[in-house]
């Protein structure tokens, strides 16, 4: 029996406040929309994708992602949750202990940035898409998850002077990855709370072109409804789908799966 592929996409940038999990939110649930089976992965000390998607407090989880990370393959079954708060959407809860699991795995695992890759070889061919939210941070989490993924995504935050801070190494930390994962591909830069109008924004939008080599054709604007979908624990979709960034957020989900397919 051939199994289904698995695309496994990590959200990356080592700036905070930059739209990861933002993206990862409604990006799952937009493909989940399309009926596509989607698992988060929250990798996230601050798990903040854990209280938006999580129907439980990451600390009432017995087996969150630190757990998973850190212990036999047998235990994942006990970190996944498929009742969340978005239909079609499973979770793997984030934990403060995650800070932790990095200074573990470095000092025990025999290849530290490979662990989660090989904990989620069983959900290979289960799922359509696995979705990676990572820490703002290059460090063996961020890794982990570039290990373990098909593809990447970069937000960008547009609308900052700040919003190509770390990029670079970023992107440096990426060709290291490559000698272990050979195949991981580039999705492209996703602009996050852009305004065309902004000189500031054009600026970002063109050193992210040349630094990160290619963008994806899709302008995520400012919206208030971002943060009253994550305090009301609800996607874009579901609290407006027709406010322009659950559109745009639909038109990412339509832009990833064409070119995975």
């Amino acid at each position: 029996m051939i199994k289904k592929p698995t695309y496994v996409i990590s959200v990356a940038n080592h700036k905070g406040g930059c739209g990861k999990t933002t993206t990862v939110v409604n990006l799952s649930a937009e493909l989940a929309k399309m009926g596509l089976s989607v698992l988060v992965i929250d990798l996230d000390p601050q798990a903040n994708a854990s209280l938006h998607i999580g129907k439980k407090h990451p600390s009432e989880v017995t087996v969150t992602c630190a757990e998973l990370l850190i212990s036999e393959v047998e235990k994942l079954p006990l970190a996944i949750h498929s009742d969340t708060n978005i239909d079609g959407v499973s979770l793997i809860y984030g934990s403060l202990a995650l800070g932790k699991t990095e200074d573990e795995l470095k000092d025990h695992a025999p290849r530290p940035s490979e662990e989660l890759r090989e904990k989620i070889k069983p959900l290979i061919g289960i799922y359509d898409v696995i979705l990676l939210d990572c820490p703002p941070s290059l460090k063996l989490l961020t890794s982990n998850a570039l290990a373990a993924s098909t593809h990447f995504i970069v937000p960008v935050e547009s609308g900052s002077q700040y919003g190509m801070y770390g990029v670079t190494d970023l992107m440096k930390l990426v060709d290291k990855i490559h000698r272990i994962n050979p195949g991981l591909e580039l999705i492209g830069a996703l602009l996050i709370r852009h305004d065309e109008r902004q000189t500031v924004c054009k600026l970002i939008e063109a050193s992210a072109k040349e630094q990160i080599g290619k963008l994806i054709d899709i302008r995520i604007p400012t919206s208030t409804k971002v943060n009253q979908s994550a305090i009301t624990q609800q996607s874009l979709h579901a609290l407006d789908r027709t406010a322009k960034v659950s559109r745009e957020f639909r038109h990412l989900a339509e832009t990833v799966v064409k070119q995975l397919n």
